[in-house]
């Protein structure tokens, strides 16, 4: 069997077609979600792009692999979904984006050459690469955001874009009435056409190296197509621009109440630019119809992928995943963007289509049971006939789930970390980097945040207030929750996350070996062991070379 893992890029849980969106239609998404099991409280691991991709592909905490913000390097020697696929016998393919920093120092000190294959797949968080484009050009005076090769730039150029950066002046950004650029990141400009053919943009570019991808792939594989959209620049090009307009944007989710004595982290987020600039209606009024075209245009992709699949008969030999990084706040709660704990930032799509007859008890249902974004790793594992060295991975399999069973003692609350200490959030508070951090923890129905640097925590009761406006932790009359939910917390402090070079069988397997080897410390007289173990310790002298000595 192969395994399609596809990602899309800030891509909230609820702007699905099949998670109730109101407007927003995505026939393609229902379609796997038909034939599979969509996952409707699936959580990551941090609210950020690169935190959460790296626990994604190494299956652990952020605490664990200590990637904990954008280019903050993976550790050279961290194991990732490529080690542990190929231990298995599958391949493990990137066409996309990872957001992944090499760890250069790292590699440097080990003598891991780049461009050998050990080195390329630790530069490339495991994975072998078809074509990697983490899709952020952006240029300003200092040079380029991204100081790796375009190869998405480069295809433009070969298809006649002028620019020398076709990705910010055509695939990111419109004409204005003066037939001036008008950029994407500029949010006013959000309504106007991408200055692009709709075929050459990202997603469908994209879209086109996994087909090729697909046609020349000798199984089993795994294919990890991570693309760059829905995120910003909020910008689409024609014809998706105008299919959504102003009457399909929905009130934004938020309440003067969650001004009033706001958590001091989340009153500095509520006040920075990005959440400035979605408080105005009028951003909201541009930047969603856009995202929601970005949208429409990744689902009208991943039908161009499934009819491939159907086309050629893979279809039935290939596991399809569909999921995000994290979500989009589009100005719910005051905010934009991502980086806190609500649920469209740190919530997120989740489908899982299994085409063996296993599976097919689950078709067209879905999960409500907690999950975290590091269970794909394991369920990846186990899919690939492989056992899941639950010593280094942290998540756990899906795949009971997907069977229609129901695993023993599953897990009964959710994690996640964000390091916010590069962000001008940290400096506003004046906190010391290893202060800037914050934890979730979720029951299904609680939801404490807790900040280090000696601030309060935040308190939700999702079942009473769903919309997450009433910070409950304000007052002193749910101390029971909270300290219920700092005890889970302090439990999962205590996992065992760093030994990772032993399993568990292995250490039962090795235990009293020492003893059978001859190794026998502590004996009184011989008798507190078997026989046999002390056999090489009995028996005639050979020689006696204490006889000179009793000689004299």
């Amino acid at each position: 069997m192969n395994i399609l893992f596809i990602m899309y890029d800030q891509l909230r849980f609820d702007y699905l077609g099949c998670a109730g969106h109101p407007h927003l239609e995505t026939p393609n998404f229902d379609r796997v979600a038909a034939r599979g099991v969509r996952f409707t409280n699936a959580y990551v691991q941090s609210p950020i792009c690169g935190a959460s991709r790296m626990s994604f592909y190494t299956g652990r905490y952020v605490s664990s692999h200590g990637a904990a913000w954008n280019a903050f390097p993976l550790r050279v020697g961290e194991l990732t979904l490529g080690d542990h696929l190929r231990e298995a016998g599958m391949a493990c393919w990137l066409i996309g984006k990872t957001h992944m920093k090499a760890d250069a120092k790292g590699m440097a000190r080990l003598g891991l050459a780049p461009d050998s294959v050990i080195g390329a797949r630790q530069a490339e968080c495991g994975f072998d690469t078809w074509v990697r484009d983490d899709g952020l050009w952006g240029e300003g005076p200092d040079g380029f955001y991204d100081e790796k090769r375009s190869p998405y730039n480069e295809y433009l150029k070969s298809k006649g874009y002028a620019a020398d950066n076709p990705w910010s002046e055509n695939a990111n950004a419109g004409i204005d009435d003066d037939g001036n650029m008008a950029s994407g990141w500029i949010f006013m400009n959000a309504d106007k056409p991408a200055n692009i053919r709709e075929e050459d943009s990202e997603t469908p570019w994209l879209t086109t190296r996994t087909i090729e991808f697909i046609a020349q792939a000798e199984g089993p594989w795994c294919a990890h197509v991570s693309y760059i959209k829905p995120h910003w620049p909020y910008i689409v090009p024609a014809p998706y621009h105008d299919m959504y307009g102003p009457n399909h944007v929905p009130a934004a989710r938020r309440d003067p109440v969650e001004r009033e004595d706001p958590h001091p982290v989340y009153g500095a987020y509520m006040d920075n630019r990005i959440a400035a600039a979605f408080q105005r209606e009028e951003v909201r009024q541009k930047v969603i119809p856009a995202y929601m075209g970005l949208i429409r245009q990744c689902d009208d992709q991943l039908g161009r992928l499934l009819d491939h699949l159907e086309e050629t008969g893979r279809m039935q030999d290939t596991m399809i995943v569909l999921t995000s990084d994290h979500g989009d706040y589009l100005g719910d709660h005051w905010l934009g963007e991502k980086d806190m704990f609500h649920d469209p930032s740190v919530k997120i799509p989740m489908i899982v289509y299994d085409p063996r007859p296993g599976a097919d008890a689950t078709r067209g249902t879905v999960c409500d049971a907690l999950v975290e974004s590091i269970d794909l790793a394991a369920t990846f594992v186990e899919a690939a006939g492989g056992k899941v060295p639950d010593h280094i991975i942290e998540g756990r399999s899906l795949m009971p789930w997907i069977r229609g069973e129901v695993p023993e003692d599953w897990r009964r609350y959710v994690i996640s970390e964000y390091d916010y200490s590069q962000t001008p959030q940290a400096v506003k508070l004046g906190l010391r980097p290893r202060d800037c951090r914050l934890f979730m923890v979720f029951d299904g129905r609680w939801k404490l945040v807790h900040a280090e640097g000696g601030f309060r925590p935040m308190l939700f009761d999702l079942w009473t207030d769903p919309d997450e406006f009433h910070d409950l932790a304000k007052g002193a009359d749910h101390q029971a929750e909270i300290d219920r939910l700092y005890a889970c917390l302090a439990g999962w402090g205590r996992r065992m996350s760093q030994r990772v070079t032993k399993s568990d069988a292995e250490i039962l397997a090795g235990r009293g070996r020492s003893g059978r080897k001859g190794i026998l410390p502590f004996l009184v007289d011989g008798s507190e062991v078997p026989e046999e173990l002390t056999s090489r310790y009995r028996g005639p002298a050979r020689q006696d070379f204490t006889a000179e000595r009793r000689d004299e």
